[in-house]
C-alpha cells in the first residue's frame, strides 16, 4: 500500500508512457532532424554513406546566395505567396466570418460549403485544380472560350501565369480555414461589448473594427502565424500542379528546392539542409518580430 502523496508503480508507469513516449517522438521526429539539418548544412554529403560526409563550412550558403539560379526567384515567389495570402484570402475569410456571424438564413450550409476545401488535403486540392486548369478540357478555359490548341491558355505552363494560378487554388482552401477560426472567435465575444458600442451610437461596421476586432487579438495572432507558416512551407499543391519539380520556371519555392536537393537524384543533402536552415530562420524572424511587437504593445 502506497503512502499518501506518493505515486504507485502503476501510476509511474502510466505517466512514463503518457509523457515519455510523446516526448521521445518529439525528440526523434522533430528536434533531432532539425539539429541534424543544421549540422549537415555545413557539410557535403550524397546521403549514401556516413563516411562521405565532408565538412565545408559556409560554402553551401555562399553557393546558394551567389551561384544558385533558382534561389532568388524562389525567395521572391515565397514573398509574393505571403503577401497574396495575407492581403486576399485572409481578409476575405474574416469578411465571410463577419457576415455569417449575423445569423443569416442557411448559415450552416454556407459555412459547410466554404469550409469543405479544408477537409481535403492540399494534394487533393491540387488534383482538383489541375482538372480546372487543363488547357484543353479544363473548366476555366471552357468558360472563357479558350479551348483548343490555337488559342488555349496554358495556366500551369506559362511562367507568367502559373504562380498566380496556384495562389488562387491555395487561397480557395485558406479562406475557409480563416473563416472557421474567426467565426469561432466571434462566437466567444462578450455580447455586452456590442451592446455598449450600440448605446454609444456605433454602427455594425464601427463596432466590429473598433470593439470586436481588437478584442479578438489572440485569434488575430493565430491567424497571422498560420498565414505566415502556410505561405513559407507551401509545398503539396505546388508539387502537384508543378509536375513534381522545384525548378519549373515561374513556380520555384524554397520548400521545393529543399526537396529537390535532399530526395532528388543528385542527393545534395548538405545543400538542401542549408536551404532548410534559411527557410527556418526566415520563418522564425517573421513570426518572432510580430510576437515581440505585440507583447511590447501589451506591456505599454
Amino acid at each position: 500500500m502506497t503512502s499518501p502523496g506518493r505515486l504507485s508503480r502503476g501510476d509511474r508507469l502510466f505517466l512514463t508512457l503518457v509523457i515519455g513516449l510523446p516526448l521521445l517522438a518529439l525528440l526523434v521526429l522533430v528536434w533531432f532532424p532539425a539539429f541534424a539539418s543544421i549540422a549537415l548544412s555545413f557539410t557535403t554529403w550524397d546521403g549514401m554513406d556516413l563516411s562521405g560526409v565532408h565538412w565545408t563550412g559556409v560554402e553551401n550558403y555562399t553557393q546558394i546566395f551567389t551561384n544558385y539560379p533558382p534561389f532568388w526567384p524562389a525567395v521572391r515567389h515565397n514573398v509574393i505567396w505571403l503577401l497574396f495570402t495575407a492581403l486576399l484570402p485572409t481578409p476575405f475569410g474574416v469578411f465571410l466570418a463577419y457576415q455569417l456571424d449575423k445569423k443569416i438564413r442557411f448559415t450552416r450550409v454556407y459555412q459547410t460549403a466554404i469550409f469543405l476545401p479544408m477537409v481535403l488535403s492540399l494534394a487533393v486540392v491540387g488534383f482538383i485544380w489541375e482538372i480546372v486548369y487543363n488547357p484543353d478540357t479544363g473548366l476555366l478555359n471552357s468558360v472563357l472560350g479558350a479551348v483548343g490548341a490555337a488559342h488555349h491558355i496554358d495556366w500551369l505552363g506559362d511562367p507568367d501565369l502559373n504562380l498566380w494560378a496556384v495562389l488562387v487554388a491555395s487561397g480557395w482552401r485558406h479562406t475557409g480555414y480563416v473563416m472557421i477560426l474567426y467565426l469561432a472567435g466571434l462566437k466567444s465575444v462578450d455580447p455586452a461589448l456590442r451592446e455598449a458600442a450600440a448605446l454609444d451610437g456605433a454602427n455594425g461596421r464601427q463596432t466590429f473594427l473598433r470593439v470586436v476586432f481588437p478584442a479578438l487579438k489572440p485569434v488575430n495572432i493565430i491567424i497571422l502565424v498560420v498565414t505566415v507558416m502556410e505561405s513559407l512551407r507551401a509545398f503539396d499543391i505546388v508539387y502537384v500542379l508543378g509536375g513534381g519539380t522545384g525548378s519549373k520556371p515561374g513556380m520555384e519555392l524554397l520548400s521545393l528546392l529543399i526537396t529537390d536537393n535532399i530526395v532528388g537524384e543528385a542527393g545534395h543533402i548538405g545543400y538542401g539542409s542549408a536551404l532548410a536552415v534559411i527557410l527556418l530562420l526566415v520563418s522564425l524572424a517573421a513570426i518572432g518580430t510580430f510576437l515581440v511587437q505585440s507583447f511590447r504593445k501589451e506591456d505599454r
